[in-house]
């Protein structure tokens, strides 16, 4: 079990590293369909707590990288239609779940697929920032998954969550989708992809570990 567990992080993290690599093929494989694969990663990433790993910004750069390719099957202005549904749907969903459940998902034990202290982390960034977190939380993996989750467990109101959860969306999808479609085929972008992604995915981790140096320096003081 534990092998087949390895096995799968390992695959996840081959996939997000050479995810342009990993595109081209599915959508030779797949075609149209692609765009179905595209939507339930998204929509699994920020609706379900247990699959904070997916790849998220990495995914819409390369997305919008490869819609730029001369005759590629994928329409950017779709990927960006289709990841917007996929980003606000899940994070209601997420919503959902974690309004339905409670505070006694605090108590939950931590698992290989899910650990609590995520949600007290993301719980912390929520006091501190309010409902400005749906917003910044789309730029912060893991906070992005477990953001909703605590906004549904606050009873945070939802026509105030749907508001922010759209307007997040729309600057998420907007800048990482564009960007890979206007930037993503630049000489320097196409011998460097591998390194851009990994600085993608270390600059969105920047904020949580800094917050919790920080945290880590006052509780020492």
């Amino acid at each position: 079990m534990e092998k087949s567990v390895t096995g799968i992080l390992f695959a996840i993290a081959d996939f997000i590293i050479h995810i342009d690599k990993h595109l081209q093929v599915l959508a030779s494989d797949y075609g149209l369909w692609l765009y179905g694969i595209l939507f339930l990663i998204v929509f699994c990433e920020t609706g379900l707590v247990v699959t904070p790993f997916l790849p998220g910004d990495s995914l819409l750069f390369a997305a919008g990288s490869l819609a730029s390719v001369s005759g590629s099957q994928l329409d950017v202005h779709l990927l960006f239609v289709v990841f917007f549904v996929a980003a606000v749907l899940g994070d209601s969903v997420n919503y959902s779940i974690g309004h339905k459940l409670g505070p006694k998902v605090f108590d939950f034990r931590k698992s290989r697929f899910f650990n609590p202290d995520h949600l007290a982390k993301t719980h912390a960034f929520f006091e501190k920032y309010g409902g400005k977190t749906i917003i910044i939380a789309r730029f912060i993996p893991i906070i992005r998954t477990f953001a909703p989750f605590v906004a549904g467990i606050g009873a945070m109101a939802y026509p105030r969550f749907i508001l922010f959860n759209i307007l997040g969306a729309l600057l998420w999808v907007g800048l990482f989708c564009y960007s890979g479609y206007f930037f993503g085929q630049l000489p320097f972008v196409q011998d460097n992809f591998k390194l851009l992604i990994l600085g993608i995915i270390v600059f969105s981790l920047l904020p949580p570990v800094i917050e919790y140096l920080k945290h880590r320096f006052r509780a020492s003081a």
